[in-house]
This record gives structure tokens, C-alpha cells and sequence, in this order.
């Protein structure tokens, strides 16, 4: 059967081997993909086969600012243990996905993980992630990043929390300097607190808003009706539904939100405190493992194993 280049892509992004082992390993299985993994597993070129469908819900998630100062990044990569992700080689290869993002110009992973590796260019960066899974062991997987550009006219900073359970960059408009930067600091460590989805009511789209106001009006209603003395229902959309969505953006706003480190203030008074022209601009923060599925542990399985 002839080897095809087409074979070889689909044999590349099963086994995650290299091209020219690809195409090799066809030849010698002719052109019989399942034959040509297993000559490749036995090679120990397709390791990282094997290891795919663990879960890979641990890991590390860091924040970088480039050398201009005009760029910032935060990304999670995934291991399957807490002790992966405090190994020295795995939190390297963190960083190099890190400043991989920065200097890219792709919008999602797939098109950063087709990108010829910073660190090596031999490799791309799904290959150079390969190779970290035959060396260290486990299924690891670079999940997502956030990138923010600017002109130069505007401060980045970041905040990395709990050795990378949660990392936070942040976009400040406003005189640069220390006092900038230090309030930047605070902020950001705000935001991985308390978690806010937004800087500002401004910046709440209104399908958000709609979305938030139909589960409290059903919530509501549902309380209303079990009430020993229910209210009418006007009043239970327009006073109680309303005022408890008033109070629930405010939590999800972070200019809204109590100033952890004073509560006698919120986070936009404080900022005006600082500076009365520094403005929050945009934020993201990532959580390790946030969204993703954790390996369950079940105790009745591992005796039944061990008694067997």
C-alpha cells in the first residue's frame, strides 16, 4: 500500500511521533496505520499514545509580561497529578508555552500548538509537548491561553497565586510608575480571590443580565409560591428579583466589589484613591483546572484490587 501524505498526517496526529518517523513506520507496516503505532510504541516513539486518555485536570497556570512591556499572556497547562506540576521540567515547559503565546499571532490553541517551538524549531510545539510526555510520564496538555496587546501607553501587570492555582493578568490605564503598578498588584490579587467576570455593570453584556434575571425570577417565584404569605407577583419580579440581581453584579463586577484589603471601601474607590485618572481596563484570570473533569477516586475499587 503506498504511504501517502495523508497517512502520514493521520499517523503524526495519532501517535504524535515526528514526521519522518511517521512516514518510516508506515513504510516498514505498509501503509497499515494500527501496525505502523505499534512499531512506533515499540520504538518508544508513541508513548504519549498511551498516556492520551488520562485525565489531565492538575497542572499550572502562569502569567508573563514581555520584554516591551506591550504584551501579556496567561495560559494553563494541564498534568494529571499535583506532583507533575511541581516538577522543575514540566514548570520550564510552562514558561516556554508562556512566551511561545506572547510572541504569537495565533487566536486559539490549535493554531499555537501548529506553531514551529520557540525553544526548539526543529519541533512544534504539539511535538515539543509530545516529548514531555514520553520524559515525564503522564498525559500533559497546554488547555488554553488569553493574550492582551498594547500600544505601549497602557500597564500590564500580573499575579500569580498559590504557585500557579491560579494566575491573573491585568490592563490599567493611567500614569505609569509605582504607585500604578502597586494598585495594578492589588487588583490583580483581587481578582484571584473573588473571581469577578467583569470590570464594570458597563461591560456585563445583556444576554448575561437576561440569563441572570430568568433563573432569580424562577428561583423567586418558586419561593413565593411554597410562602405561608406569598406576595404578588409584580412585586416579587420588580422589588425581589431586582434587588437581588443588583446584588449579585455587584459581586461580579470587579469595581463594584468590597476592597478586600479595606471593606470600608469598594475596589473603584479605592483605584480612585491611587489616581483619579487610573482606570481597570480588562482582566482575565485562569483557575488550574477550572471546567475540567477530576479523576475520581473510589475506595470499594482499590480494596476490591488489592484484595483480588
Amino acid at each position: 500500500m503506498a504511504v501517502t501524505a495523508a497517512l502520514v498526517k493521520e499517523l503524526r496526529e495519532l501517535s504524535g511521533a515526528g514526521m519522518v518517523d511517521c512516514k518510516n513506520a508506515l513504510t516498514e507496516a505498509d501503509g497499515n496505520i494500527e501496525k505502523a503505532i505499534e512499531l512506533l510504541r515499540e520504538k518508544g516513539m508513541a508513548a504519549a499514545v498511551k498516556k492520551a486518555g488520562r485525565i489531565a485536570s492538575e497542572g499550572l497556570c502562569q502569567a508573563y509580561i514581555d520584554e516591551s512591556g506591550k504584551t501579556a499572556v496567561v495560559v494553563e497547562v494541564n498534568s494529571e497529578t499535583d506532583f507533575v506540576a511541581k516538577n522543575a521540567e514540566f514548570r520550564s515547559f510552562v514558561d516556554a508555552v508562556a512566551r511561545q503565546a506572547a510572541a504569537s499571532s495565533s487566536k486559539d490553541m490549535e493554531g499555537l500548538y501548529a506553531e514551529k517551538y520557540l525553544e526548539d524549531p526543529s519541533l512544534t510545539l504539539r511535538e515539543a509537548l509530545n516529548g514531555k510526555i514520553l520524559t515525564i510520564g503522564e498525559n500533559l496538555n497546554a488547555r488554553r491561553f488569553e493574550r492582551f496587546s498594547g500600544d505601549g501607553s497602557t500597564t500590564f501587570v500580573s499575579y500569580i497565586h498559590a504557585g500557579g492555582k491560579v494566575a491573573v493578568i491585568l490592563e490599567l490605564a493611567g500614569p505609569a510608575g509605582e504607585a500604578l503598578t502597586e494598585a495594578g498588584k492589588n487588583l490583580a490579587m483581587q481578582i484571584a480571590a473573588m473571581n469577578p467576570l467583569f470590570v464594570d455593570r458597563e461591560s456585563v453584556p445583556e444576554e448575561f443580565i437576561q440569563k441572570e434575571r430568568e433563573i432569580l425570577t424562577q428561583a423567586a417565584l418558586n419561593e413565593n409560591a411554597q410562602s405561608d404569605k406569598p406576595k404578588p407577583e409584580k412585586v416579587v419580579r420588580e422589588n425581589i428579583v431586582e434587588g437581588r440581581l443588583s446584588k449579585e453584579l455587584k459581586n461580579f463586577c470587579l469595581l463594584e466589589q468590597e476592597y478586600v484589603k479595606d471593606g470600608a471601601m469598594t475596589v473603584a474607590a479605592y483605584l480612585k484613591s491611587v489616581d483619579g485618572t487610573a482606570k481597570a481596563l480588562r482582566f482575565a484570570r485562569f483557575e488550574t483546572g477550572e471546567g475540567l473533569e477530576k479523576k475520581g477516586e473510589n475506595f470499594a475499587e482499590e480494596v476490591s484490587k488489592l484484595t483480588s
